[in-house]
C-alpha cells in the first residue's frame, strides 16, 4: 500500500516543523546512545537530552498541524463549495486512510518517546547532578560543601522534597521562579536562610534518623593550633552526651533529649535567622505540665507573644547545616594543618592564614592570588633561610591553604561562615547558647542552664606532650589555652570567638 501524505501537509510551515522534529529526534537518540555506550555524563548533556531537545521536537510537531490548518483555511477561502463545518474520516477514501494511519503511527511513536523522555526528565531533574551543577554559579557553594558532607550519598531531593506528589509539585512550582531568577540574574547573594518553605524535618530526616533509636555517649578529640610563631598544638578530648550514659535509657537525658517523643519544645524567634530566641515553652506531654522561659534581657510582652509565630523545635533547629556547612577559618585551617595540607613547621603560618581570611574578596581568583602573594612576601622578608632551604614547604602551604579556602569561602556569591550560622555547638555562633545562657528564666525562677556538663564533659586537655587527664567520674574544668582576663563563667564563647580566633 502506497502511503500518500494529505494535500494539507504540502506547505512550508508543516515541512519546516517536520524537519525540526525529525532532526531533534535523531539528536536525542544519538546523544542518548553516546551517553550510554561511552558512559558520558554531565549536567549539560542531561539538560540537552531530556529537556531542551524534547522541547524543540514538540515545537516542530506543533508546527505541522498549524501549517495544515493554515493551508486548509486558504483552500477553503478559494473554494467555498468544498468548505465543511467538521472534518469527516472515511477509511474507504485513500487520502483519509493514509492520513489516519500516519496520524495513528506518529501519535503512538510520539507517546512512546514522550513517556520515555518524561521518565528520563523526571529522574534527571531529581538527580544531584542537576541540582548541583546546572545553575553552576548559583549552586557551586552548596554543591561544594555537600560533596564531603556526611550526606554526600543522599540525593538533594530526599531532604529538600521528600516523598509524595504534593511536595514534588510544590518544589517544581518553586523551581519555576528559581529558573526565572537565574536567567534574569535576580537573586540575593548570599541566598538567605533558613528556607521557611522547606518540608518539616520530621517528615524527611526521620526517615533515616529516628528519635526512638539514639546511642550512648561518644568520645571526641579536637586539635587546635594557637596563633603563635610555633603554631602550638592544643588538644581537648570531650565525652559528648549524645544520649543517656546507657543506651537502653534512650532519650531521657543527653543532647537529643530535645526531640524526646514525650517532650515538646517550642520557641519564638526575634529574627529571621532564628538566632535570637527570647521565648521558649517546654511541655511534658505525659504529665501535661507547661513551663515558659523568657530571656530576662529581651522579654516579650503578652501582645508580642500573641502576634508572633510559635515554632516547634525539630532536628533542623540545631542541625541547620547538615549537608552545606561552611567552616570558619579557625576550623578549616586547623583541619588543614592537622591533615598536612598546610605544613605546621612553617613558623607563624596559622596566624598569617587567619589574617588573610579576615579580608573580603571580589572573586575566587583574586583571593587565590592574594594568598600566594601574602605567603611569599612574609617568608621572603622574615624567613629567607626557609625560602632558600625548604621552598617546597612554602608552595605546599600556598596550595593547601588555597584548597581549604575554596571549600569554605565563595566570594562571587558572598558565601562564607558568618553568612550561615551553624547551630551545633557554641564557639563561633551562639547555637546552644540561644537558649542555654542562664538568662532564660521561668516565672518560678527556673533557668535554662549553660552548664557545660549538660552536653559534654572534658576528659583531657592541653598540649599533646603534657595532657591533663580527668580522674574517673570527675570531669576537668575547662582551661583556656590563652591567658584571658574575663571570668569564663560570665561570658559566652562568641563574645570573643568570631571564626577568626585560634
Amino acid at each position: 500500500m502506497k502511503i500518500r501524505l494529505p494535500r494539507s501537509t504540502h506547505n512550508w510551515v508543516s515541512v519546516i516543523g517536520a524537519v525540526i522534529a525529525i532532526i531533534a529526534l535523531f539528536m536525542i537518540v544519538f546523544l542518548f546512545l553516546v551517553s550510554v555506550i561511552m558512559n558520558e555524563s554531565s549536567s549539560y548533556l542531561g539538560l540537552i537530552i531530556y529537556i531542551l531537545l524534547p522541547t524543540i521536537m514538540i515545537i516542530g510537531l506543533i508546527l505541522i498541524p498549524i501549517g495544515m490548518f493554515i493551508n486548509i483555511k486558504k483552500r477553503n477561502g478559494r473554494d467555498t463549495e468544498e468548505q465543511e463545518a467538521w472534518p469527516k474520516i472515511d477509511l474507504n477514501n485513500e487520502r483519509h486512510r493514509n492520513a489516519f494511519f500516519i496520524f495513528s503511527f506518529g501519535t503512538t511513536i510520539l507517546l512512546l518517546i514522550s513517556a520515555l523522555g518524561s521518565y528520563g526528565a523526571f529522574h534527571y531533574s531529581e538527580s544531584v547532578e542537576f541540582c548541583g551543577t546546572t545553575c553552576h554559579k548559583l549552586m557551586i557553594p552548596e554543591y561544594t560543601a555537600y560533596k564531603p558532607s556526611s550526606h554526600a550519598r543522599v540525593a538533594c531531593v530526599e531532604c529538600h522534597v521528600g516523598q509524595g506528589a504534593d511536595w514534588y509539585v510544590r518544589s517544581k512550582l518553586s523551581g519555576l521562579y528559581q529558573v526565572y531568577a537565574v536567567l534574569t540574574n535576580n537573586y540575593p547573594k548570599p541566598i538567605p536562610t533558613p528556607i521557611h518553605s522547606l518540608r518539616p524535618a520530621r517528615e524527611t530526616c526521620e526517615r533515616c534518623h529516628w528519635p526512638q533509636k539514639f546511642y550512648a555517649q561518644k568520645l571526641r578529640l579536637e586539635r587546635h593550633y594557637l596563633n603563635d610563631e610555633k603554631n602550638t598544638v592544643w588538644d581537648i578530648q570531650l565525652k559528648m552526651k549524645i544520649g543517656a550514659e546507657l543506651a537502653a535509657k534512650g532519650l531521657k537525658t543527653g543532647i537529643h533529649w530535645h526531640i524526646n517523643p514525650d517532650v515538646r519544645i517550642e520557641y519564638i524567634a526575634a529574627d529571621k535567622k532564628n538566632q535570637q530566641l527570647p521565648w521558649v515553652r517546654y511541655t511534658n506531654i505525659r504529665t501535661g505540665k507547661i513551663t515558659v522561659y523568657q530571656d530576662k534581657e529581651a522579654k516579650f510582652d503578652t501582645l508580642q507573644i500573641r502576634q508572633s509565630a510559635v515554632r516547634k523545635m525539630d532536628c533542623i533547629d540545631c542541625h541547620n547545616r547538615p549537608s552545606h556547612k561552611y567552616n570558619p577559618p579557625t576550623i578549616f585551617i586547623n583541619e588543614a594543618l592537622t591533615a598536612g595540607m598546610i605544613p605546621s613547621e612553617l613558623p607563624g603560618i596559622k596566624d598569617l592564614a587567619m589574617d588573610i581570611c579576615s579580608n573580603e574578596f571580589g572573586s575566587t581568583d583574586s583571593a587565590m592570588q592574594f594568598i600566594r602573594n601574602e605567603i611569599q612576601d612574609k617568608y621572603n622578608s622574615e624567613y629567607p633561610e626557609i625560602v632558600a632551604e625548604k621552598p617546597f614547604l612554602i608552595e605546599q602551604a600556598i596550595l593547601g591553604f588555597q584548597e581549604a579556602f575554596k571549600r569554605n569561602i565563595f566570594p562571587e556569591m558572598k558565601v562564607r561562615w558568618d553568612a550561615y550560622p551553624a547551630n551545633i555547638g557554641h564557639m563561633e555562633f551562639n547555637g546552644c547558647f540561644r537558649c542555654h545562657d542562664d538568662r532564660h528564666v521561668s516565672n518560678d525562677g527556673k533557668k535554662i542552664s549553660k552548664n557545660c556538663n549538660l552536653c559534654h564533659t572534658i576528659m583531657a586537655q592541653g598540649s599533646p606532650d603534657n595532657l591533663e587527664y580527668a580522674v574517673a567520674g570527675k570531669p576537668l574544668k575547662f582551661v583556656h589555652p590563652a591567658e584571658i582576663d574575663e571570668d569564663l563563667n560570665e561570658v559566652l564563647c562568641t563574645d570573643c570567638h568570631t571564626g577568626l580566633n585560634p
